[in-house]
């Protein structure tokens, strides 16, 4: 079910250029100039309506930014404008990609992501479709793929197009409305593959976040193993509420509806672990469980043990990283770095910043992911730690976690403001 959003019955068309090119290697159309949308305004592109509609495989793409969140936006749309239900739109559905085409309220094809991209950032998404299926992507990599297939020559009466929002004969206004900037809009005649979908995106996904999010927008179940030190572990420090893993298990297992609900979420973290025993125990942490993704926090220890300096942390790090990889299947592996603590109370780990730094170098290093708790704390509190998140001024406390769990809900990319796990809030 396509989801709509009100919008102002009036709305204004901007100019912009919008040219169509020959077939071949080059977009059909191509609209580069960037337009600020405010929820009541699109860009007419229905001059060139008829280089498209012929299509019966391709490639869309549109580079854009949200400034609000609306329940239903519209990137691009073609459409019959005097017929009910009969469009191809690729638009934001809570937040999430969804691409249908409906011909005269008959759903020919209608999938949609949990990963979400209404977060102020600016996004390259993009549909390919031939006979072999129907691939969404984001930032050049694939994040959904289905068999279904279905593009604009299975629209009859398409000649409506636009950026921005949707139209058809119940809705000559027009109807979900973006709010945002649409900084590009283009379609080939031919599906794009990764690297060119790579080379079309200003800011590229790492291929690393392209796996976890496909991962997440797959009914197929997945296994998170998340292993580290007593933070991860949830010891004791969160005054009977849940750590981060848990809110993390919440939120994949529950919140994403079935049948991620069989998905499965192993916390292997232990108290006082270090880099260098997660190395030497890899194979009762990690492997055991035969993972798909696995999170790797650690470092609070290694700098309170003799022989465990940043360069030995450093090489603990690179060995994790290639091992999580060289396991069957390939895992992805995603690497987040401790917080920060306080200094009064501990002054012996104040050089925790250089840890984080070097998790960084190695995130970026090996192109994993890299989920920076440590600075997130900084910058969220004007550099300063933020006490009220710890417990004993080391680990955090129900508040820590629940920050921790957060960052990692939005660099993987599925934050919803009415979630529960989003939205508690820790007295």
């Amino acid at each position: 079910m396509l989801l709509a959003a009100g919008a102002a019955a009036l709305s204004t068309q901007l100019g912009g250029r919008a040219f169509a090119a020959a077939s071949g290697s080059g977009p059909v159309l191509d609209h580069d100039t960037p337009v600020d949308l405010d929820g009541s305004e699109y860009v007419d592109l229905s001059n060139q309506a008829g280089v498209v509609a012929p299509l019966t495989t391709g490639t869309i793409l549109v580079t854009f930014r949200t400034t609000s969140h609306n329940e239903a936006m519209t990137l691009f749309s073609a459409s019959d404008p005097t017929a009910p239900s009969s469009n191809i739109t690729l638009n934001l559905s809570g937040g999430a990609l969804q691409f249908s085409v409906r011909e005269k309220g008959a759903v020919l094809l209608n999938v949609m992501t949990r990963t979400r991209y209404d977060d102020g950032l600016s996004h390259t998404v993009a549909v390919t479709v031939n006979a072999s299926g129907t691939k969404l992507h984001a930032g050049g990599r694939v994040v959904f793929e289905t068999a279904r297939h279905a593009f604009f020559a299975g629209v009859s009466g398409l000649t409506a197009l636009a950026l921005g929002r949707n139209t058809d004969s119940d809705h000559p206004g027009g109807e979900w409305f973006c709010t945002g900037t649409v900084e590009r809009a283009a379609v080939w005649d031919r599906v794009l593959n990764e690297s060119e979908l790579v080379a079309q995106s200003p800011r590229p996904d790492l291929a690393d976040l392209g796996r976890i999010s496909t991962v997440l927008n797959s009914d197929t179940p997945a296994t998170w193993v998340i292993t580290g030190d007593s933070i991860t572990h949830g010891a004791m420090h969160t005054n009977g509420w849940r750590s981060y893993p848990e809110h993390w298990t919440e939120r994949v297992r529950w919140e994403l509806g079935k049948p991620k609900n069989r998905d499965f979420v192993i916390d292997s973290g232990v108290s006082g672990a270090t880099s260098a025993e997660l190395v030497a125990r890899f194979g009762e942490r990690v492997t055991a469980f035969s993972p798909q993704i696995v999170s790797i926090m650690i470092g609070t220890n290694d700098i309170a043990t003799t022989g465990l300096g940043p360069e030995a942390y450093r090489a603990n790090l690179v060995s994790l990283v290639d091992s999580v990889r060289a396991l069957p299947g390939s895992p992805v592996p995603v690497l987040q770095s401790p917080n920060p603590v306080d200094p009064a109370k501990w002054p012996g780990r104040v050089g925790l910043s250089r840890y984080a730094q070097v998790m960084g170098e190695v995130a970026a290093q090996r192109d994993a992911v890299f989920i920076d708790h440590y600075n997130d704390w900084l910058n969220g509190n004007g550099g300063q730690v933020p006490l009220s998140l710890l417990n004993d001024g080391l680990h955090p406390n129900e508040r820590g976690h629940h920050r921790v769990v957060l960052k990692m809900i939005k660099d993987l990319r599925i934050f919803a403001a009415d979630s529960p796990v989003c939205s508690l809030n820790i007295p």
